[in-house]
């Protein structure tokens, strides 16, 4: 999806003036609106990009079915790094258990051979899950900045709780330009709309 963002009307100084100062201080101003369900966020999404404008993110406290084509993104590539994360689980499993019964302490119990490949299936499979679960969850908190210490950024306390948010970055648009989003918003069902300075 090719978004076009709003063109700054020419010879609007003060806006570029707020702009450069937000920009020094490493700031943004986001415009958002609040949305009650999904169906009406997915209809003012669609608005969107009919009216050729470009959204900056989109919240909701719940996967939607059928926003992220609207939006434009790319299926995940974290099941890539699950691959490689079960895949080094699973050598270090057989890896460990072959190491261990044939080099380092080879007992024949039970009238099986030394390396007894069936014997270790479930602890191979175990340690593959394990090293996947835990993989993906590691680089999912260390791409999106989570984990111990991180502060969270919040536009609105209801978005986690039971509200679907549209928020566009208005740091560099006029007041012409912020109008014509406020009257998106208000064609589009919004419940209310906030402006906020969040950090860069």
């Amino acid at each position: 999806m090719a978004t076009i963002r709003i063109e700054r009307e020419s010879g609007d100084a003060e806006s570029k003036a707020t702009a450069e100062a937000y920009a020094h201080a490493g700031q943004r101003e986001i415009l958002f609106g609040l949305y009650d369900d999904e169906v009406t966020l997915l209809d003012a999404v669609r608005a969107a990009n009919d009216d050729h404008l470009d959204i900056d993110d989109v919240y909701t406290p719940f996967p939607v079915h059928g926003l992220d084509p609207l939006l434009g993104l790319e299926e995940s590539r974290l099941h890539i790094a699950g691959f490689i994360f079960g895949t080094i689980g699973c050598l270090v499993g057989f890896g460990f258990m072959t190491w261990v019964f044939t080099r380092d302490w080879p007992i024949i119990f039970g009238g099986k051979p030394y390396w007894s490949v069936p014997a270790f299936i479930p602890i191979t499979f175990e340690l593959t899950v394990l090293f996947s679960a835990v993989g993906m969850v590691t680089v999912f908190y260390i791409i999106n900045g989570l984990g111990p210490g991180a502060e969270p950024r919040r536009l609105h306390d209801r978005i986690t709780d039971d509200k679907f948010c549209i928020a566009f970055d208005v740091t560099e648009l006029s007041t012409t330009e912020v109008d014509r989003l406020r009257d998106y918003f208000d064609r589009t069902g919004v419940e209310t709309v906030h402006q906020k300075t969040v950090a860069a």
